[in-house]
């Protein structure tokens, strides 16, 4: 006798069982934008064949200006980590990720991190920058830099509590901490006590140095969006009077040729839900600013 074979559907008992196992339909409230993003047509995101042209010209300036301070020998580690953070700030960086891969890895095997006659470990701020962009970057750089920083308290010696942009820079540094590196914690804590302090006194006159304080207070570097963080720092950076025009002038115009695309294509995005009469037009709308962060 053949052996009767069970059917891969489970068998429902009962037609109420069958009822309830139906989808339900939901029907979702209108779009809160509405025909907003309609306003995004061709002519307005339109990227001319100049503004391309400009971009190229400006990146290959920007790139033989890195190269230049990479390959200078006689330039200050502490002045080709600062471009680098800048590059990287506004946003820019992902057009010379070659270039500032082979720059962090020399800087890493060359430079060591105990050294005590290094005049540069005496330097928080550059201490400090180098062991973010290292670390942003994979490779390990252990927290034992700043031990020299430390009183017999643990806490900042009073000669570098006075140097408050060597404290941002610390505080942006300790966000790279592990588990188990609490000398990174405390860090913060105190950093933060110190940077708050600055924004009260009213007789700071940087302005510069006060919105980079207020910035990194309310996100840090390491837990900001890469697009959102730029369009901030773009505003910080111009206010800096040894700022590089030709840096500058190139992450406004990467930056607002890469907003044109976002905005066509969340205005492409609207055109096509509406064409479809979509109902989860929202969901879509909404996944598609959360990877763009600044339309």
């Amino acid at each position: 006798m053949m052996p009767q074979l069970s059917s891969a559907v489970p068998i429902t008992p009962n037609d109420a069982c069958l009822e309830d196992a139906r989808r339900r339909s939901v029907t979702y409230h209108p779009s809160v934008w509405g025909s907003h993003f309609l306003k995004y047509t061709s002519h307005v995101t339109e990227i001319s064949v100049a503004e391309n042209e400009e971009l190229e010209s400006q990146k290959a300036t920007v790139r033989n200006l890195l190269m230049s301070q990479i390959q200078d020998d006689s330039l200050s580690p502490h002045k080709k980590l600062q471009l680098i953070d800048a590059i990287q700030r506004l946003g820019v960086a992902y057009h010379f990720e070659i270039e500032i891969e082979n720059s962090l890895r020399y800087i890493y095997e060359t430079y060591e991190y105990d050294g005590e006659d290094n005049i540069n470990n005496n330097d928080l701020h550059f201490v400090a920058l180098r062991f973010r962009l290292l670390r942003q970057q994979g490779y390990f750089v252990p927290c034992d830099v700043f031990n020299k920083c430390m009183d017999g308290d643990g806490n900042l010696k009073e000669s570098i509590a006075n140097n408050i942009e060597a404290i941002l820079s610390l505080y942006e540094a300790a966000h790279l901490g592990i588990d188990g590196e609490d000398i990174l914690d405390k860090a913060i804590s105190f950093c933060t006590s110190f940077l708050e302090s600055y924004l009260v006194d009213q007789n700071n006159n940087c302005i510069y140095l006060a919105k980079q304080v207020s910035e990194a207070l309310n996100i840090p570097i390491h837990k900001s969006v890469i697009r959102l963080g730029a369009r901030k720092f773009i505003s910080i950076y111009q206010e800096n009077e040894s700022h590089d025009k030709t840096l500058l002038h190139f992450a406004k115009l990467d930056f607002n040729i890469i907003q044109k695309l976002h905005q066509k294509e969340v205005g492409d995005l609207t055109r096509y839900v509406i064409q479809l009469a979509c109902r989860c037009n929202n969901k879509l709308i909404i996944n598609t600013l959360c990877m763009y962060s600044v339309i």
